[in-house]
C-alpha cells in the first residue's frame, strides 16, 4: 500500500480529452452556463455518490470544474473493491458534498480504465478542474483516506474549485415486475374483460398444477365472492338478513358477501360471527367456513382480521 502523497498538483496529469465532453470556452471541462468555477460555497446540483460510464464521463469532467471528484475504479471481481467502496461512500456522506464520489466499473468501462492507465483494482484518482490526479491503489484505512481527501480539497481550493454538492439522490430505476405465471395471466385477462367464470376456471387449473399456490387460492376465493355478490340484490340481501336474524344462515351468508364485496369486511365478519354463535352442526360450519374464506380474501394485514379470528376462536371453544 502506498502512502498518501503530502502535496499534489496538476502537472503531468493524464490526457482525458478523448473522454471529456467538448466545452465552448471557459475552464477545462466547464459546463456551459455553469456558475463561475469554484465560487465559494456555491451549491451545485448532484448526488454525493454516483456511478459513471463511458457515456457519462464527460459530465463528470465538467462537474469537476465546480466540485472535486474522487473517482474509484473498481471491478465486481475484486473483493477489495467492495470493501473500499463501503468506506468511500461513508466518507462521501461525512464530507457533506465537498466532493463527489464517482464509481467506474473497469470491466464495463475499459476506455476510462485505459485513459487513467489503471493497472489494478481498486484504483482511486481525483478529477479537479477537468484534470485527473492519481491517488492510490488498493485498500486504505479511513483515517489515511481522510488525509488524502483533505489534500484533494486543498488542491481543489487552490484551483478555485470549492463548490458543494446539493446531495440529491439519483432516481432509482423502477423495479421490473416479474411476469405472471401463465394461468394467473389468463385469469387476469379474463377479469379485465369481465368474465368471472373464466377467471375462476384459470385459478382452479393453477391450483391443480400447484396446490400450494396461495395467491391463486386467495384470488379464486375473491372471484367466487364477486360471482355470489353479482348474483344477489344487495338491498334485498341485507334486508332479508336483518329480518331473519343471525340464525338465518342463508340470508347471513348472502348479506356478508354483499358487504365484503364492497370492502366492508368488518360488517361481514360481525354478521358471520353472530351466526356462528347461535348455530350448531352443519349450519355453524357453513358460517365458519365462509368467515375463514373472507379472512383469506381480506388478507392478514387487514385491521379487522386478527380481532375477528380471536372472536371466532372464542365462539367455537
Amino acid at each position: 500500500m502506498s502512502q498518501p502523497m503530502p502535496r499534489m498538483n496538476l502537472a503531468g496529469a493524464v490526457d482525458l480529452s478523448t473522454l471529456r465532453a467538448p466545452s465552448p470556452g471557459g475552464a477545462p471541462g466547464a459546463a456551459p452556463g455553469a456558475p463561475a468555477p469554484g465560487a465559494p460555497g456555491a451549491t451545485v446540483p448532484g448526488p454525493l455518490v454516483t456511478d459513471v460510464t463511458e457515456q457519462t464521463f464527460g459530465a463528470l469532467v465538467q462537474l469537476s470544474s465546480q466540485v472535486p471528484v474522487v473517482l474509484e475504479l473498481w471491478s465486481p471481481r475484486s473483493a477489495a473493491s467492495a470493501q473500499l467502496t463501503e468506506v468511500l461512500e461513508g466518507l462521501a456522506r461525512e464530507y457533506g458534498g465537498r466532493f463527489q464520489l464517482a464509481k467506474a466499473d473497469v470491466d464495463a468501462a475499459p476506455q476510462i480504465a485505459a485513459a487513467l492507465q489503471v493497472q489494478s483494482v481498486p484504483t482511486v484518482a481525483a478529477v479537479v478542474a477537468g484534470q485527473p490526479i492519481p491517488l492510490f491503489q488498493g485498500l486504505y484505512p479511513a483515517e489515511q483516506l481522510r488525509q488524502v481527501l483533505d489534500e484533494v480539497l486543498r488542491l481543489a481550493a487552490e484551483n478555485g474549485v470549492t463548490g458543494v454538492l446539493a446531495g440529491e439522490e439519483e432516481p432509482l430505476p423502477e423495479p421490473e415486475e416479474p411476469p405472471l405465471p401463465p394461468l394467473h395471466a389468463e385469469a387476469m385477462e379474463a377479469l379485465e374483460r369481465g368474465d368471472l367464470a373464466a377467471a375462476e376456471d384459470a385459478y382452479r387449473r393453477a391450483l391443480k398444477e400447484n396446490p400450494g399456490d396461495a395467491e391463486a387460492h386467495a384470488a379464486m376465493l375473491q372471484v367466487q365472492l364477486l360471482q355470489r355478490a353479482d348474483a344477489a340484490d344487495a338491498a334485498q340481501a341485507l334486508a332479508a338478513a336483518d329480518a331473519g336474524g343471525a340464525g338465518d344462515v342463508d340470508a347471513a351468508l348472502t348479506a356478508a358477501d354483499v358487504e365484503a364485496a364492497v370492502g366492508d369486511f368488518g360488517a361481514a365478519f360481525a354478521r358471520l360471527l353472530a351466526t356462528v354463535r347461535v348455530t350448531a352442526g352443519d349450519e355453524r360450519e357453513r358460517a365458519r367456513q365462509r368467515l375463514v374464506d373472507l379472512f383469506e380474501i381480506a388478507g392478514p394485514a387487514h385491521p379487522d382480521v386478527a380481532p375477528a379470528r380471536r372472536s371466532l376462536a372464542s365462539a367455537l371453544y
